[in-house]
């Protein structure tokens, strides 16, 4: 029988300093990656952003 264990998934202890980093860090990340696929040269991964925005639909022009 599988022990169950009654422990946050997030530790209390975490601060807010910590929490604040890692959501900029994340805020970075994702506003790199949409640069890159709306500035690139190689034609896959734009248009495959391009795709993408249309099946959320989301309007981009």
């Amino acid at each position: 029988m599988p022990i169950v264990s009654s422990k946050p998934a997030i530790s209390p202890s975490t601060t807010l300093s910590q929490r604040l980093v890692v959501a900029i860090g994340a805020g970075l990340l994702g506003l790199s990656l949409v640069y890159f696929a709306g500035f690139s040269h190689i034609d896959a991964v734009h248009n495959a952003a391009h795709d993408t925005r249309h099946s959320a639909a989301f309007p981009c022009h």
